[in-house]
Formats: C-alpha cells, sequence, structure tokens
C-alpha cells in the first residue's frame, strides 16, 4: 500500500505541474508592493480633497475638466479619509446615498531622487474603488479601471519628470453607478412621474443584500522599481513523502538580457534550495508544510522565496529583489472530500463582509486584527470572502495564520436575463483574471468562487457558466472552482461545471417562515438532493437567522437571539450526519451584522451576524465556538479553546 501511495503521488505531481507547463500565463503580474533593496514603498492615505458632482446630469465636473486645475479651484471641497467609504463621513444624508462621479485630490511631494534617477520606474497604485476609475497626474489622463474590489496600477515616472519642481497632483475620479453590465449589476431607473417626482429623479436599483459602499477602499501608493524588473512570480507548490516541491516561474519586464537568481529560506532565514532559472521546481527536503489552523500544531508555515534579477537593455545593468511568501501545500477534491496535504479538510467557518461603523468597507488594520481574533477564539478555520475580493493584506494574514479561504469575485446578483449578455461575460472574465493573477500564490487561498446566487436556471446560464468556470481553470489548474447557489437542484445550469457544490439555504427564515420544526426534513432533503444529482462533495455555504442583540424570547420567536440559536442547533444535527458522508463544510451567515440598503426587511442592516457590527458577541457565537473547538478536536487537534476570560486576556493557545 505504500509503495502504491508514493506512486499515485508522484503522478499527482507530474500531472500537476504537466497542467501548470500547459498554462497561458496571464500577460502582466500584479505582485504586492514590497520593500526590498531595490524598491521603495510610499503610502499616500490620509485626507484627500474630495467632492462630488451633484449636477442633475452627473456629468458636469467632465464638461467643466475640474482635473485640470485643483480641486479647490472648481468649486468647494471637504477633507475625506483615504481609504474609507465616504459615505458615512458627512451629515449630509445626499451623501450617503449619492450616485455618480465623486472627486478626489492630493498633491504629493516625490522624493528627489526618484525624479533624478531615469532608471527608476515610479508606480502608482490604487488597493480597491468603486466602481469605475479614471485618475490623471497633473491634469493628464494616465488610467481608467472598470470594477471595484481589485487593484490597479500606472507608471508616472516620464510623467512627473516633465516639471520636477512641480508637486505631483493626483486626481481620480469614481463612479459607483451599476448597470446590467457591471459587477455587480443593478440598474438606473429615472421616475417620469412629476406629481411624485422632481426633473432627473432616479433610483439605483441593486440585487445584493448589503450597502452599496463607494469611494476609495484601499490604500493608495507609490512605489518603485528598476527600469527592469520582476514583473510577476506564479507558485505552484506540491510534495512527496517528506520533500517539498515548488514549481515556479519568474517574468522580467524592461530588459532584453539578464540574470535570475532564486533562492528559497524558511523561516529563520536558512536557505533549502536555490535555482539560477527563471523557471523550474525547487526541492525542499523535510518540508515543513503549510497547515489550516486547528489542523497542526505548526499551521500557516511559510517559506520565503527571494528573487534576484540583473539585467541590462544594452545601455544600463539593474538590479531587483523580490521576497514572495510560499506555503507549500496540496489541494484536491474527491467525490466527497475536500484534501488538504492528502488529509480531509472539514470547513467550519464564517461569510464574512469588509464593512464597520463609520468606515464602511474602507481598509483598517484595528478592525482586521480584531476580526482574526475574534476568528481565532471561536475556533473558525475558513471564510469565504462573501460577495467580492478581500483586501490582499487580509490574505496575507490568512496565509500567516492559516486560515483557509474561498475566494470570491463581485459576481453577485446575477438575476436579471440581460446580465447573461456577451458584455457582462466578457467584463466577467477580465475580473476572474484579475483576481487571479493578484491572489494565485496565496497557499490560504483554496478554491475560486465565481458567483453567488445567481438566476442559474436560466438557459442563458449554462454557456455563461460553462464559459467562466472553464477559463478560471485554464487561469488556475491547482484549486477547484465553484460558485454558489441557492435554486432548485433540478433547474440548475452551472453545477455540473463545478467542483464543489456550495449550497445557501434559510429554511424557517425566507422559508416557512417561524417552523423550526421543519429544518431537519428540508435540510436532509436538500443535501440528498444535490448529492443524488451531481455526486459532488457540499458546502453549507450560507445559514442563519437575524437576531436583534438583546432581544429575547420564549418560546423562541423569529429576531430573537433565542430564535438564532435553534436554527443553527438544528442545522449542526443535520451537518453531523451528512458531514460522515458528502457535506465538507459549514459558513455561517454572518461573522458580524452589516448594513444594507434601507428597506422594510431590514431595521438598521442585515442582523444575521453572530457578532454585532461593533464586533461584540450575540449568545449564537458561544454556540459556534463550542461547536467549532469541538470539530477541530475530532480532527486530532491537541488542546481546549480558549476560556472566556482569555478573549480579553491575551493568553490563546496559537
Amino acid at each position: 500500500m505504500e509503495v502504491r501511495a508514493a506512486g499515485l503521488g508522484m503522478l499527482r505531481v507530474v500531472c500537476l505541474f504537466a497542467v501548470f507547463d500547459a498554462v497561458c500565463l496571464l500577460d502582466s503580474g500584479m505582485l504586492f508592493p514590497r520593500e526590498s533593496p531595490s524598491r521603495e514603498v510610499k503610502e499616500l492615505n490620509g485626507l484627500w480633497d474630495f467632492r462630488a458632482d451633484d449636477s442633475t446630469n452627473r456629468n458636469q465636473s467632465f464638461e467643466r475638466a475640474w482635473y485640470k486645475k485643483r480641486l479647490a479651484e472648481t468649486g468647494p471641497v471637504i477633507d475625506m479619509p483615504v481609504p474609507a467609504s465616504y459615505n458615512d463621513i458627512t451629515q449630509d444624508a445626499a451623501l450617503r446615498d449619492f450616485i455618480g462621479w465623486v472627486w478626489y485630490e492630493r498633491e504629493v511631494v516625490v522624493p528627489a531622487r526618484w525624479i533624478s534617477d531615469e532608471g527608476t520606474r515610479v508606480v502608482l497604485r490604487v488597493g480597491s474603488a468603486h466602481y469605475f476609475s479614471i485618475v490623471w497626474v497633473n491634469g493628464v489622463k494616465v488610467t481608467q479601471h472598470a470594477g471595484g474590489h481589485l487593484p490597479f496600477e500606472v507608471e508616472i515616472g516620464s510623467l512627473i519628470r516633465k516639471d520636477p519642481t512641480t508637486p505631483c497632483r493626483i486626481t481620480i475620479a469614481v463612479n459607483n453607478t451599476l448597470n446590467l453590465d457591471t459587477l455587480p449589476p443593478g440598474k438606473i431607473q429615472y421616475m417620469e412621474d412629476r406629481t411624485k417626482y422632481p426633473e432627473g429623479f432616479f433610483v439605483q436599483y441593486i440585487y445584493f443584500d448589503f450597502f452599496n459602499y463607494a469611494g476609495i477602499h484601499r490604500p493608495v501608493l507609490l512605489y518603485t522599481t528598476p527600469k527592469a524588473y520582476v514583473d510577476d512570480i506564479t507558485v505552484v507548490t506540491d510534495f512527496l513523502d517528506n520533500a517539498g516541491l515548488v514549481k515556479y516561474k519568474v517574468s522580467v519586464q524592461g530588459a532584453a538580457t539578464g540574470t535570475i537568481s532564486v533562492t528559497l529560506k524558511d523561516k529563520d532565514g536558512r536557505s533549502v534550495a536555490s535555482s539560477s532559472k527563471p523557471s523550474g521546481v525547487l526541492k525542499v527536503e523535510d518540508v515543513n508544510l503549510w497547515w489550516p489552523y486547528l489542523m497542526h500544531e505548526n499551521p500557516g508555515y511559510l517559506y520565503s522565496m527571494e528573487v534576484h534579477l540583473m539585467a541590462t537593455d544594452g545601455r544600463s545593468t539593474y538590479e531587483d529583489m523580490y521576497t514572495l511568501p510560499v506555503g507549500i501545500r496540496s489541494v484536491a477534491v474527491t467525490s466527497t472530500q475536500f484534501l488538504i496535504n492528502d488529509k480531509p479538510f472539514y470547513f467550519h467557518g464564517v461569510n464574512k463582509h469588509e464593512d464597520s461603523d463609520i468606515r464602511g468597507k474602507g481598509f483598517d488594520w484595528s478592525l482586521i486584527v480584531k476580526d482574526f481574533n475574534l476568528l481565532k477564539w471561536m475556533g473558525a478555520n475558513s471564510f469565504r470572502t462573501s460577495h467580492y475580493p478581500y483586501a490582499e493584506e487580509i490574505l496575507q494574514m490568512c496565509d500567516r495564520h492559516g486560515i483557509v479561504v474561498i475566494d470570491e469575485c463581485p459576481g453577485v446578483g446575477i438575476k436579471d436575463i440581460r446580465s447573461f449578455g456577451n458584455a457582462s461575460l466578457a467584463h466577467h472574465l477580465d475580473v476572474m483574471d484579475e483576481l487571479v493573477r493578484r491572489d494565485k500564490n496565496h497557499p490560504s487561498v483554496v478554491m475560486w468562487s465565481v458567483a453567488n446566487e445567481p438566476a442559474s436556471e436560466m438557459p442563458p446560464a449554462e454557456f455563461y457558466f460553462e464559459t467562466l468556470i472553464k477559463h478560471t481553470k485554464d487561469l488556475d489548474p491547482t484549486r477547484p472552482v465553484t460558485y454558489i447557489t441557492d435554486s432548485n437542484y433540478a433547474r440548475d445550469k452551472g453545477a455540473p461545471f463545478v467542483d464543489v457544490i456550495c449550497v445557501n439555504s434559510y429554511f424557517s427564515w425566507y422559508h416557512d417562515s417561524g417552523h423550526l420544526e421543519l429544518i431537519p426534513l428540508q435540510l436532509n432533503n436538500q443535501f440528498e438532493n444535490w448529492y443524488g444529482k451531481y455526486k459532488k462533495p457540499i458546502i453549507q455555504s450560507e445559514y442563519g437567522a437575524d437576531a436583534v442583540p438583546g432581544l429575547h424570547s420564549d418560546p423562541p420567536v423569529m429576531f430573537t437571539e433565542e430564535y438564532q440559536n435553534i436554527v443553527l442547533q438544528s442545522y449542526h444535527s443535520v451537518f453531523d450526519q451528512k458531514r460522515k458522508q458528502y457535506v465538507i463544510g459549514e459558513l455561517i451567515w454572518n461573522f458580524a451584522d452589516f448594513m444594507t440598503v434601507q428597506g422594510l426587511t431590514r431595521v438598521v442592516g442585515n442582523k444575521k451576524g453572530v457578532f454585532t457590527r461593533q464586533r461584540q458577541p450575540k449568545r449564537a457565537a458561544f454556540i459556534l465556538k463550542e461547536r467549532y473547538w469541538r470539530l477541530a478536536n475530532e480532527t486530532g487537534r491537541l488542546g481546549l479553546p480558549p476560556s472566556n476570560h482569555q478573549c480579553h486576556a491575551v493568553k490563546y493557545p496559537w
């Protein structure tokens, strides 16, 4: 049996690397900006001048070319923090719900050495802006980008060198309008009844249940590289017996010739493998595998891949260095299991939102660290980036802490048949290109999710998702692909193409409201129907109920903490039966309460969190904590969950 297992392991490695060689890599990279001896990073976070174009046609700012002069010269501006959503920053109700163009501007002092050295590239990078952005530098348009949640960048060195005595004025116009071809989709409707609505009144309709926060949500940076530089690195990892295997490819831009050295170092800085080729396989003896949290006593182990480039463009010689964290692990799916490092992995985790008071979807380190402490306190080993890609820094935290991630694109709310058209599909494919380009090297990312709750029963959905899923697998053959469904299993057009079935259901909440006794029957039938039809492992990707914190009732009624608790416990009893067969995970909806659009079914947001929006626990958080730690210990994790007081005493088992 050991000989056969070794043979199968070798076959898996050969097949994986062969597929990797056959895949056409993306044209350019999107490496996270890191300082090195050859690279510098300058953060532009802080206060920017801000102005909304509240003209009737939302186009006056372009008609009057606001970008040609300082924004303050076009009219009144206010302070706006970056990164942050602009919606909740002021007391202006119109700005909270504003749809259209808003303008950001900041003057930056660029270090003199960046300007004087023409062998230095200066790159402007925006981590995320919602949803369509146009960027000018000193009044000159330099780039534009469609879509939020993902970074975009442009080289501006030659432009700022034209007049080195002038401050670098960066102007960014951002539009949050959604239509049927955007991700997520939406629709603008103008109200024509003049007895009810003034001239030009319109409503932005959205098909998703979270607030349409807008603005510059993630850090804005200037960073440098040499003129010849490491543009991209792609790694694929596996292992055989006690040897780790890291297949890599380095892409270089700006030089016709050059030499590359690649060194892989362990956590103590010792070299464990090296190469002088731009692509190849590094072999690591006595490998420390990357393990998920609570699956191993040493989770989240990362090596460092140092890439050193010496290159020439015929006139000058350039030197560049970039360091990439690398976790060595394998991922595989069978008809009944999800395997990490050949061991069955059970997702016991959460769905999340980038959402909090005041800052909206704005990046905030304090909030991120708090959330990770809560995740580990409750024994969660995974989360899904519902319903869009999260900040790169969050994935880096997951890499270090061993938190497993289902990485989801912004394909939420694809409900209208017109959103399955060619224009929508082309944009969706571009978004997957950007997502894979950004996140392909994160060991924490184990699966791509291409959409959430689409109207997959519609006839165009079959071609749409077949094309989308095949494209994603071509981009990255090393990870399974899914999308999240709540459709009737018999009518689903996309499920045949995914590797894992992810199902959302809210029995006794949206269906048969108040009838808790129906959950076991309906949930059991859900699982049997899906598995019987597709013979693929299943994750319960959403379940839960709203609970207003502090609201109690016995017997339980909807919106009380008691009702939420019984919903969870009823689901858990079925999970415990089915996880012995083909159910491979459970992700609660939701980690924390979050803001939504105003409506009759939402009282100041969605209250399905097991924590409040301020990250205080409801009773359900303790139910999940008890369950998740029990599940973890059943898989062999040594240790006990932290007691309640330990959550506040900076004493953790990790």
